[in-house]
């Protein structure tokens, strides 16, 4: 089956349905499934009318929204290649994609009419360019490109659109064909397309459902940004699969409250999302008496029953995933009486490779391998543990146009993850680490950067860290641990205001490795850092919130 037999099926089954609720001017809206259908008609119709031939590639470069999922659709149901785009990139990173792909029609909104004109010429392949939220209010941001309006290219296709002999009708991709080109987060350099088939997806889709029960009845909020593989397959193409709807959220400060107005069923989420969320919920018990007392006395899911009705009353499960998630996180969660359940995947995989079983999770692991996914320990240690590595019909057809990079992490069908773990005595996976990142002494002992900063943060001086290898000048072999952290501003200033006085940034930083190097006395002497440098500065991170680690590196001149 495609994403376009998938998008059919639903729409002849469950053609009342509700396939889509999202705010406009104000008020909740509802697409249903034939609805959608009719929508990507148009769509498909507008890709005609501008030459768009299966096989080129067409970007969407907007926020979540509605017009989003017909978009994507649309693209895909005759045979062209949908290359999302991360709205928050700068324009050299979107030139990049536009340049590499070679993206051929780009939907996008207004708003970013100035990356575009500053880039359209020196895009030899871009032809054509449709802009949304064109209104009389933002029309003057589009006048500095050559544009088509999306309202007035539906208007000229709609007869066709509806008529026989749609574009719809006579494209079509087979299972094989690319779906999507989904570059991946520069975490470790430049961005590389990950070329993922219908085949790809709907495998992955095929298997997340035999590991996660979702009906027809469900309710999936909508937070993160589809151009994220997660948020992609588990939003769109898993509602897709069990006919059920997608709620999307105004935008990150209305999370709350339009949870409370919709009644999500299933949350789907990265770390920092749940950790800010609870962080919100903590605080918010911590400020009543009566709650906090509950809360530490046994009674925290009496409590939780009141954030749940906060959030809709439905909310049934939340999963974690497209980075790790810290073990308190998933215990406070629990605690109030929520399902949560922590799973792990890769881009180029689809991306779900494996998840815990919601009524066995095990904290600390990232779950039990997907059905259809093989996974494997790649030359383990004395300790177990190696690269992880996975073979499925999930896994990625290469990296488009590098044929370099494809060769270095799909081998004889299996995919190089560069993500370090092992397999517990259950048979759940644990990440350690990553194998890039990898510290490794002059005795040959490994260290996982991973295990050093999750001990790190414990302080609550720090708001996040680096654990890095380096060498002296005068060594050759082997690395030591270094580590730099990033005080966490709001808890000085707390205690500036509670003590009535201004803390210097010597003493802050005193303080901050003082209580670092108490927090890594659990740790095994080797894995301590010998240096530990103090930066003011929040580390530039991907729009997905990760850290670039390859920015980063100990002073070997600095304490």
């Amino acid at each position: 089956m495609t994403i376009k037999d998938c998008l059919i099926q639903a729409a002849t089954e469950n053609r009342d349905g509700i396939a889509l609720r999202f705010k406009e001017g104000g008020v909740w809206k509802e697409r249903t499934y034939r609805r959608l259908l009719e929508r990507v008609w148009h769509v498909a119709e507008m890709l005609a009318k501008l030459g768009v031939q299966p096989g080129d590639r067409v970007a969407i470069y907007r926020e979540n929204s509605p017009e989003w999922f017909e978009i994507y659709h649309g693209i895909v149901s005759i045979g062209a290649v949908a290359i999302p785009v991360d709205a928050k990139l700068r324009e050299q990173e979107v030139s990049h994609i536009f340049h590499d792909c070679g993206v051929s029609v780009v939907f996008a909104s207004c708003r970013f009419a100035e990356v575009l004109a500053g880039m359209s010429e020196r895009l030899r392949d871009l032809k054509s360019i449709v802009m949304l939220d064109c209104s009389d209010s933002r029309q003057h941001l589009c006048e500095k490109i050559k544009h088509h309006c999306y309202i007035d290219l539906w208007e000229e296709v709609s007869g066709s659109a509806m008529g026989d002999g749609r574009a719809f009708d006579r494209m079509a991709p087979s299972d094989e064909s690319p779906a999507s080109f989904i570059y991946t987060s520069g975490t470790t350099g430049r961005q590389k397309g990950a070329v993922l088939s219908h085949r790809n997806f709907m495998a992955n889709v095929e298997s997340i459902l035999k590991a996660i029960d979702f009906d027809r009845e469900d309710n999936i909020v909508l937070i993160l940004p589809l151009h994220h593989s997660f948020a992609f397959t588990t939003t769109v193409l898993v509602a897709l699969a069990k006919q059920c709807q997608v709620t999307i959220v105004e935008n990150l400060k209305t999370i709350k409250p339009n949870m409370a107005e919709t009644s999500p069923t299933v949350l789907l989420a990265v770390p920092l999302l749940l950790e800010k969320m609870l962080a919100r919920v903590l605080d918010g018990i911590q400020s009543k008496q009566t709650a906090r007392l509950m809360y530490k006395y046994g009674l925290a899911k009496v409590v939780g029953k009141r954030v749940k009705e906060g959030l809709g009353g439905k909310l049934r499960l939340i999963v974690s995933g497209g980075a790790p998630i810290s073990p308190a996180t998933l215990q406070a969660w629990a605690k109030l009486g929520f399902n949560i359940v922590e799973g792990y995947g890769i881009t180029e995989t689809a991306p779900v490779l494996s998840v815990n079983p919601v009524d066995a999770p095990r904290i600390g692991t990232v779950g039990l391998p997907l059905d259809g996914v093989e996974i494997k320990i790649d030359r383990p240690n004395a300790e177990g543990v190696g690269e992880i590595i996975a073979r499925g019909e999930n896994v990625m057809q290469g990296y488009y146009n590098n044929p370099e990079e494809t060769a270095k992490v799909l081998v004889d069908g299996w995919y190089h993850t560069g993500d370090l773990g092992y397999f517990d005595e259950a048979g759940y996976l644990v990440i350690s680490g990553r194998k890039k990142s990898l510290i490794v002494n002059r005795e040959g002992k490994n260290i996982y950067p991973e295990e050093v900063e999750r001990q790190v943060l414990e302080s609550r001086f720090v708001l996040e860290c680096l654990a890095l290898g380096y060498r002296e000048p005068d060594e050759d072999t082997g690395e030591r641990v270094g580590l730099i952290a990033v005080p966490n501003q709001e808890v000085f200033d707390a205690m500036e205001d509670q003590e009535g006085r201004r803390i210097p940034d010597r003493e802050r930083e005193e303080m901050l490795r003082e209580d670092i190097r108490e927090k890594l006395s659990a740790l095994s002497d080797y894995k301590r850092p010998r240096k530990i440098e103090v930066r003011f500065e929040e580390f530039e991170k991907t729009t997905t919130q990760k850290i670039k680690r390859y920015l980063y590196a100990i002073d070997t001149g600095g304490r």
